[in-house]
């Protein structure tokens, strides 16, 4: 009789759930998480705030509550954002003169100023790492409170082992090793990729109730050439879970794909892609298109079911950023997107406004417009106003840095960010253009917090990234002739075995993690630059090989994990240094 009861309580939840849950394309996984999550049974929420956030680690893994819409997370998106480049750059202007070629070619015709490198102290695994520890001291954040770890990069440095996995070390003197995620590659999408698991995992069923942490990272060099001067370096890192001030905007992603050599690399031993320019800019252009197509198609079905009946403009971004393989690019895509308006665009001609003088125009085809100069002349000129408003701003860490691949893009936001204050961006919508050649892209929309207030998340990432510039200007600027040595020294001693980094860590930022050497097995031992003075980053490194002379930089803080490189020889260990997590 008892069971009967039950059985019939939980039948008549199930049936109510039903009744709420009606079974539509939209609808049909809301409700079967909601069911499965009633037939998990009771679970115990236990919210409490971490050092700064509060940790959303609200319940037993494995289970969320029977009260699904009140635990649902709400608002997931961005929480927080750290940016990594690296502390010397080499100036555009001079490289032109270095090169041999007209004064301009790199400042005016690919709107590059400066361009950041690394030497041979830095790889992914430490941009990663230096990237992720800034975010974790920054934001007072216990390792405990990562759930899912996720790294997208193109920069390859084994071809089995993950930069994830050496992240872990950072986790080490937590004891989460429970920690889900790994490396998502495809050329400059992967960072996208592997946000977008992040976002999808705490919007699912599988989500424990902590926050998700993406690294997009990358050391983009190319041979000597016309190429060379589009590369760049750094990685940004990512907090992600509810109540963002950087909410990603359910159900509108334009997605294309397709399969093209427009850029890959096949050289496993090279650092160097292939690249077929022409055809790289026709694959951007014309993914662009595709994916603006259907975001706004997504959107406008949206609308409708909102009781709006209007077609989505680029004026309905507030702001809207680009993976930015060079500034003029981005500039050029802008245009781009007001051709798809005009093109889309039903109403009669319009003398004036934005169309006026494009009427010439008005029977093109957009796939035989790629290199068409007269339109691209006429559309750069019409969207000027546009870009200034809504793009320029954007791309202050691209024309600075260079080429970052996969963060370039977000690169692009965190410039945003560090130049707009909290009441200029309440409210907005962020149109966000990801690509990566192969081909894989995205055109997705964020929405920000409408809560400006001193104290809010949003107030909290802003200032966060408010010293931005001032970071920028604080690099180094070293000469072409120097620049061209180190990347004759990375050409020369890429993926070399029983190799010592030879260039100085004092060149390094503070607190930045660094190559300490690679023994006969490629086995790679990191340390970490200590930070000299108080505040949150403060650390130091001690260096011990055993058996040899020690090498020991002094720390007033407590040491954390040790990270072991053992060879048959000797034994190699690295005890690092860091405030509390």
């Amino acid at each position: 009789m008892k069971g009967e009861v039950g059985a019939a309580e939980g039948g008549s939840e199930r049936a109510a759930a039903r009744r709420v849950f009606k079974v539509t394309a939209a609808g049909w996984s809301q409700r079967a998480r909601h069911e499965e999550r009633m037939r998990a049974g009771p679970t115990r929420c236990r919210p409490e705030p971490v050092m700064g956030f509060h940790c959303v680690c609200t319940t037993m893994p494995g289970s969320l509550p029977v009260n699904a819409e009140a635990c649902w997370p709400k608002d997931v998106g961005i929480v927080a954002l750290e940016i990594y480049f690296p502390s010397q750059y080499v100036d555009q202007a001079e490289l032109e003169k270095f090169d041999g070629v007209d004064a301009g070619k790199y400042t005016i015709g690919l709107g590059q100023s400066k361009m950041g490198f690394c030497s041979d102290r830095e790889d992914i695994n430490s941009l990663c790492l230096t990237a992720v520890q800034k975010l974790m001291e920054r934001n007072s954040l216990s390792y405990n409170c990562i759930g899912r770890l996720e790294v997208g990069t193109e920069t390859i440095i084994d071809k089995s082992k993950s930069v994830k996995t050496v992240l872990m070390q950072l986790f080490e003197e937590s004891g989460n090793t429970d920690v889900e995620g790994i490396d998502t590659t495809n050329a400059c999408y992967g960072g996208t990729a592997a946000l977008f698991n992040a976002i999808n995992w705490v919007e699912s069923s599988s989500w424990d109730g902590r926050y998700a942490l993406v690294v997009a990272g990358d050391i983009a060099v190319y041979a000597t050439g016309n190429a060379r001067p589009t590369g760049g370096a750094g990685a940004v890192a990512m907090l992600v879970g509810p109540n963002a001030p950087l909410i990603f905007e359910r159900g509108l992603r334009g997605t294309h794909m397709q399969h093209a050599y427009d850029f890959y690399k096949p050289d496993m031993v090279s650092e160097y892609p292939v690249v077929d320019g022409k055809l790289s800019i026709q694959c951007y252009l014309s993914a662009l298109d595709r994916c603006y197509t259907v975001y706004r198609k997504k959107i406008h079905a949206q609308w409708q079911k909102e009781g709006v009946d209007k077609d989505f403009t680029l004026n309905d971004f507030g702001f809207m950023i680009f993976h930015s393989p060079y500034c003029k690019l981005v500039q050029k895509s802008v245009a781009r997107l007001l051709l798809n308006d005009f093109l889309n665009d039903q109403t009669p001609t319009k003398e004036n406004g934005i169309y006026s003088g494009l009427e010439a125009f008005r029977d093109v085809k957009l796939e035989d417009t790629y290199f068409d100069r007269d339109v691209e002349k006429a559309f750069m000129k019409a969207s000027a106003e546009i870009f200034n408003q809504k793009t320029k701003a954007s791309l202050l860490v691209s024309n600075q840095n260079g080429n970052m691949y996969t963060p370039s893009v977000y690169g692009c936001l965190a410039s945003i960010l560090a130049q707009y204050s909290p009441q200029q961006l309440a409210g907005q919508r962020i149109g966000v253009f990801s690509y990566g050649s192969g081909f894989a892209a995205t055109l997705y929309s964020i929405k920000v917090s409408q809560d400006a207030t001193p104290g809010s998340s949003l107030d909290k990432i802003t200032a966060s990234l408010s010293d931005l510039k001032a970071r920028l200007d604080s690099r180094k600027c070293i000469s072409p002739e120097v620049f061209a040595e180190n990347m004759m020294l990375r050409q020369d001693t890429h993926h070399l075995a029983n190799y010592i980094p030879q260039c100085s860590v004092d060149d390094l930022y503070e607190g930045t993690w660094y190559l300490v050497r690679v023994d006969e097995k490629h086995r790679r031992t990191y340390a970490r630059r200590p930070v000299l003075g108080d505040g949150p980053l403060e650390a130091g490194v001690e260096v011990v090989h055993m058996g040899l002379a020690h090498e020991h930089i002094p720390s007033p803080a407590k040491k954390v994990p040790r990270i072991p490189a053992k060879t048959d020889s000797e034994a190699v260990a690295v005890s690092l240094s860091n405030g509390e997590h």
